[in-house]
C-alpha cells in the first residue's frame, strides 16, 4: 500500500498571520498539523519548530518503523506508538526551552495532532484542540479528543451537550505543547485499508462543523485532494474564516 497527501493552510480572513503549521512526508508515513498559540509570543514559531522537531525526531526512527513493517508484533506495535509521543515530548520539551532563552517568546505552545502510517496500521498522536479524522466508505470517524475545557466539562458532566453547545470559551484549551516543559500525550491506533482517506485539521474548519463527522463525508466525498482541500478552506471562510485554516489529506491506495 502507498499514500498520496495534500495540504493547505489558509490565513482565514481576519488574522494577518497564519500561525499553522503542517508537514506530509508520503515516503517516511508522517503528517502533522499544528496551529500555534501565544499571539504576540510567536505561535507561528512554536508551531513551526515543533513540526520540525516532530520531524527530525521520528525520521530518527526509521528503524522502528522498519522493524515493525517486518514483524508487527505487540512489542513493535508499543515502539511505534512510542516513537510518536516521545516525538511529541521532545517536541515540546524544546519549544519550552527556546521560550526560555527568548523572553519576548514566553508563552508561545501549539496544538498537535500527528499521524504515523505504515501499511496496516495507524498511530495518532494528539494534544491540543486540532483533529485527525478517518474516512472510510463515506463515513468520517474523528480519531483524536478535544483537549479543551468544554470537553473535559462534557467528559465529566459538569455541563450538557446543549449547554456545551452554547457556551462560550471554545477555543480554551488544556494541553499544549511547550506551554510547560512536559505535556500529556494521547496516542492511539486503527487499522488501515486501501480506500482510507485520513483528514487532518486545525480547529479554524472544524470549529465551525456542527457535527463534521457528517459534514467532512458530506463535504469531501471522492473529490481529488486538491479540490477537497479547498472547498473544506471555502467551507469556514464562508462561516467567517476568523481563524487560520488547515487542512491536510492522506489516501491509502
Amino acid at each position: 500500500m502507498r499514500f498520496r497527501s495534500y495540504g493547505h493552510s489558509d490565513v482565514g480572513l481576519k488574522r494577518k498571520l497564519n500561525e499553522d503549521s503542517f508537514l506530509a512526508d508520503d515516503e517516511l508515513g508522517l503528517y502533522v498539523v499544528a496551529d500555534g498559540v501565544g499571539g504576540h509570543a510567536k505561535g507561528e514559531i512554536a508551531s513551526a519548530q515543533a513540526v520540525e522537531e516532530v520531524y527530525g525526531f521520528v525520521s530518527g526512527g526509521r528503524p522502528t518503523i522498519e522493524l515493525y513493517r517486518q514483524s508487527p508484533t505487540k512489542e513493535s506495535l508499543f515502539n511505534l506508538r512510542r516513537l510518536l509521543e516521545s516525538a511529541v515530548q521532545n517536541a515540546c520539551y524544546m519549544i519550552f526551552g527556546l521560550a526560555e532563552l527568548e523572553p519576548e517568546h514566553r508563552g508561545m505552545s501549539t496544538t498537535m495532532s500527528a499521524l504515523l502510517v505504515t501499511e496496516t496500521v495507524c498511530v495518532v498522536a494528539q494534544v491540543g484542540d486540532s483533529r485527525v479524522y478517518r474516512q472510510r466508505n463515506g463515513v468520517a470517524e474523528q480519531l483524536t479528543e478535544d483537549h479543551t475545557l468544554i470537553n473535559y466539562k462534557l467528559k465529566h458532566g459538569l455541563i450538557t451537550p446543549e449547554e456545551a453547545a452554547v457556551a462560550g470559551g471554545k477555543n480554551v484549551i488544556t494541553r499544549a505543547v511547550g506551554h510547560k516543559d512536559y505535556v500529556q500525550v494521547d496516542t492511539t491506533q486503527c487499522d488501515v485499508t486501501a480506500g482510507d482517506r485520513f483528514l487532518l485539521c486545525s480547529d479554524g474548519f472544524h470549529g465551525y462543523s456542527d457535527d463534521a463527522n457528517v459534514e467532512v463525508g458530506k463535504m469531501v466525498g471522492d473529490l481529488p485532494q486538491d479540490e477537497a482541500a479547498k472547498k473544506l478552506v471555502d467551507f469556514a471562510n464562508s462561516r467567517g474564516g476568523k481563524d487560520n485554516i488547515t487542512v491536510l489529506f492522506v489516501d491509502a491506495y
